[in-house]
């Protein structure tokens, strides 16, 4: 296959649907919070709040005044795989806030000029910003897949703004570079939705099937988690965002250096591609039945350096350890805030 004639066409795939903006990242002023209209079971009304470029759509749990927990969804799901962990937290006086990343639910971008950038350091930047609008100084994180990615990239920049961190998978923190050395067949096996996200046809067979195939995603990633229909229709009715399809390409892509990330992003990875340590408290996790592409947890320890600890959760729990096993992930945020 030639590479260079496909990152061509990738890229010009991606700039013909939006132009590279050249606005400055900055927090927009503190916004107050306001219920809005859309529904969540279990979580009942959705609030809003107006951060540098999104309108951030997310659920909270708890008492106004407890601690902060931000908990983070992953690609292809959404908020609901915290609908039992939120109130478990609850109960022990945690305020727990879940936003629904941008490109998922009712989450929507302030300007339509905004590139729809799904590179790392952008999504864990809106964690950043979502907590200067709510005014929160510090929370506790938690998070799988690509919001474990995030958490840990807000851990390893950001650690004056993180209590502890909760991390499904360990440690996800990736570079282009890193991106671009070949794996072992049965390791690039698993990441054929990532080759196939690199092509057009693969742009349009995501749009044209996404929820068929994030239905495939759930079932491979956990492969013993027997979910119902009205389970994953919950989830993934946040696929509909008008953006998700392309936040999703352009993260892919981006992985793959087959797009370029917007420059006021290119500061912050240059720190991620040195893998910075993580100083926070930390549990990492790891369901014995995931399926999904993941490190071992060997592999990574050494990159915590403060407080840590690994768990390796038992009973075919799979790729979405909070919706399969929530007592687990909750009792892992109470323990790390207590490391």
């Amino acid at each position: 296959m030639n590479w260079n004639k496909l990152a061509t066409a990738g890229l010009f795939a991606i700039l013909n649907v939006a132009a590279f903006s050249t606005v400055a990242h900055a927090a927009a002023e503190p916004a107050a919070a306001s219920v809005g209209t859309v529904k969540a079971d279990p979580f009942g009304a959705l609030k809003h709040v107006k951060t540098g470029l999104l309108d951030v759509a997310y659920a909270e749990v708890g008492p106004a005044d407890g601690p902060v927990v931000i908990l983070l969804h992953g690609w292809p799901y959404d908020i609901h795989s915290y609908s039992e962990v939120a109130p478990l937290l609850a109960a022990k006086g945690y305020r727990v806030l879940i936003p629904y990343a941008r490109g998922y639910g009712d989450t929507h971008f302030l300007s339509d000029k905004t590139v729809r950038n799904g590179q790392p350091a952008a999504l864990a930047s809106d964690v950043i910003d979502f907590m200067d609008a709510l005014k929160i100084k510090k929370a506790v994180l938690g998070g799988y897949d690509w919001g474990a990615r995030s958490a840990d990239i807000v851990a390893a920049l950001w650690p004056e703004r993180v209590e502890a961190l909760v991390a499904v998978s360990g440690y996800l923190i990736g570079n282009q570079a890193a991106g671009k050395n070949p794996l072992p067949p049965k390791a690039e096996l698993q990441w054929w939705y990532q080759f196939y996200f690199a092509t057009d046809r693969g742009e349009a067979g995501y749009e044209k099937n996404r929820h068929d195939f994030a239905k495939l995603i759930w079932q491979t990633a956990s492969p013993k988690w027997t979910f119902d229909d009205a389970t994953f229709d919950r989830s993934a009715a946040a696929l509909d965002n008008p953006d998700h399809v392309a936040i999703t390409i352009f993260n892919y892509r981006w992985r793959l250096g087959i797009v370029q990330g917007e420059p006021q992003y290119e500061a912050l990875e240059q720190r991620l591609a040195k893998a910075p340590s993580i100083t926070v408290p930390t549990i990492t996790m790891e369901g014995d039945a995931n399926g999904a592409p993941h490190p071992a947890a060997e592999d990574y320890a050494k990159r915590f350096t403060g407080k840590y600890e690994y768990r390796l959760i038992n009973g075919g729990i799979g790729h979405n350890l909070p919706q399969e096993d929530p007592k687990a992930f909750a009792q892992a945020v109470i323990d790390a805030d207590h490391l």
